[in-house]
């Protein structure tokens, strides 16, 4: 009576037995249909991921997948004939025996190859889609924007760019202006640095302008002293 179906384990034992240059034998379970009975020899196995059918048998002239409920493994000695098998009566004479296969089967004929069966016909008409459809190419996106805001010479200026177009030359800014500007970056760092650039700023132009109320002071004192000489 035919097996229950090959386990993980005889699955891995088949693989192993295949590396080594074996084919190990089966005889096909109830799952298989009319097959039911039959020996056949694995000559591969494909990867279970692409079909649940991944156990290559050969079966007479063909060799056809089939899935590991189909096949279980065969009995030790299955397929072979006894050494003191009796003859045939010679009363009910046989035709000419066609060359036997690679193993010998005690039952009727094999039936039409498994290919026929309407599930293999649906696996040709079906087939899997091709992986290198799954690596549609991206679409590209629109080029880098860098917006740049430079303190040079006494003046803040702002310019912008997008990939090697520019998109604002660079103007001039106020002084209040950059630092909010800075200040929606939120980086301490720049913030400090723009704060002592205008610290800077600011104590040169008290510099100049001290020294514009003192010679405004000169002036308005010297220009007393003309209007007192009239």
């Amino acid at each position: 009576m035919a097996g229950q179906g090959l386990s993980t384990d005889e699955v891995q034992q088949f693989r192993e037995a295949l590396a080594a240059g074996r084919k190990p034998r089966v005889v096909f379970t109830a799952a298989a249909g009319q097959m039911a009975g039959q020996l056949g020899q694995v000559v591969a196995l494909t990867d279970p991921a692409e079909s649940e059918e991944f156990v290559v048998v050969r079966f007479g002239r063909d060799e056809l997948p089939f899935s590991p409920a189909d096949v279980a493994v065969a009995p030790k000695g299955a397929g072979r004939r006894p050494a003191a098998e009796a003859k045939p009566e010679p009363q009910a004479p046989q035709p000419p025996a066609a060359p036997e296969p690679e193993f010998v089967l005690d039952t009727p004929r094999v039936p039409a190859p498994r290919r026929e069966e309407p599930k293999v016909e649906q696996q040709q008409a079906e087939p899997r889609p091709a992986k290198r459809a799954v690596k549609a190419a991206k679409p590209k996106g629109p080029a880098g924007l860098t917006v740049t805001l430079a303190y040079a010479e006494g003046e803040w200026t702002v310019a912008a760019q997008q990939g090697s177009k520019a998109l604002a030359r660079p103007y001039v800014v106020k002084p209040a202006e950059a630092l909010r500007m800075v200040a929606l970056v939120d980086v301490p760092g720049v913030q400090e640095a723009v704060e002592q650039i205008l610290a800077a700023e600011r104590a040169e132009a008290e510099q100049q302008a001290e020294k514009l109320r003192a010679e405004l002071a000169e002036i308005e004192a010297r220009l007393a002293e003309l209007r007192e000489a009239r």
